[in-house]
């Protein structure tokens, strides 16, 4: 959740109050002065719109820090959208998605890319081409109502390497590592056919294909997986899960389990029994939105 407030002067106060944490500048030229921040995503999605008036800007998130499920890349495509409006930029969700990808990598020091974006952007199930020239969105024919009560969300606790497990696997693919190309064109060719079962319908070919996604992912760095993320995965698929995968970078974080409808309540007692948390998860239909309260 974003919200913006009009200030009297040309103030621009940013607060996170998930975080704790705030700061104030009297102006916006005082902000571009800053050499650091308290809170540098919001900072520097600020110096990127140059609005001219002053303004509250307040964020609140429900994502456990570090899970993987792309909480801050969904919190600064709601901040980009927010600061268009006010700054009367006139871009696209597109060009959110892409200011938000490359503050993000500036914020992080890592590189990124678009695929945490796109969800928050346009919201409900896509598939990101990623084809020479950039990449683009398509709408998957999915039925979401049918998705939805099969997708269970726990949480395993903070990841010990964040992106720097996406960074480390980049990096042996240039040092020649001949393993990590031949797992990605592998998990390429899968995510290909993950797409065509999920608009067929045919979940127990997408829970084969992402266990063998998961098999492949893993082999391409060791600690993408943890003891825990194991055992949640090994110890549900017992209890009626058909797959499960970590979320973003793996080390901790987040896991996503296919299941069995039926399967729910005995996979969620298995969750907390391994020692993860249950998340509440929902398929957002529509993306990003904006709310004038004036």
């Amino acid at each position: 959740m974003i919200e913006t407030a009009p200030e009297p002067s040309r103030r621009i106060v940013l607060v996170s109050r998930d975080m704790g944490r705030s700061e104030s500048f009297a102006s916006f030229e005082a902000l571009s002065r800053a050499r650091r921040y308290n809170l540098p995503l919001l900072a520097r999605l600020v110096k990127f719109f140059h609005p001219t008036s002053g303004f509250t800007l307040t964020t609140d998130s429900e994502a456990p820090a570090g899970a993987g499920i792309g909480g801050s890349s969904a919190m600064a495509v709601a901040i980009c959208a927010a600061l268009d409006r006010l700054s009367g930029a006139g871009l696209r969700r597109e060009d959110w998605i892409h200011i938000s990808r490359d503050i993000e990598a500036i914020v992080i020091r890592v590189p990124t890319g678009t695929q945490d974006h796109y969800p928050p952007a346009f919201g409900g199930a896509s598939a990101i081409i990623l084809a020479p020239g950039g990449e683009r969105r398509e709408v998957l024919g999915c039925d979401l109502n049918e998705l939805e009560p099969r997708l269970v969300l726990c949480y395993t606790g903070k990841p010990r390497q964040h992106g720097i497990n996406n960074w480390e696997v980049f990096k042996r693919h240039i040092d020649g590592d001949r393993r990590v190309p031949q797992n990605l064109e592998k998990i390429s060719r899968i995510a290909q056919g993950v797409r065509k079962a999920l608009e067929r319908s045919e979940w127990k070919e997408v829970g084969r294909l992402v266990r063998d996604e998961w098999d492949f992912r893993r082999r391409n760095l060791h600690t993408i997986s943890t003891p825990l993320i194991d055992k949640v995965i090994s110890s549900t698929r017992r209890q009626g899960a058909l797959a499960g995968k970590v979320c973003g970078a793996g080390g901790g974080g987040c896991v996503t389990l296919l299941i069995e409808p039926d399967a729910r309540a005995r996979v969620e007692a298995t969750i907390i029994a391994a020692g993860a948390k249950v998340l509440p998860v929902q398929i957002d239909r529509g993306g990003v939105f904006l709310r004038s309260d004036a």
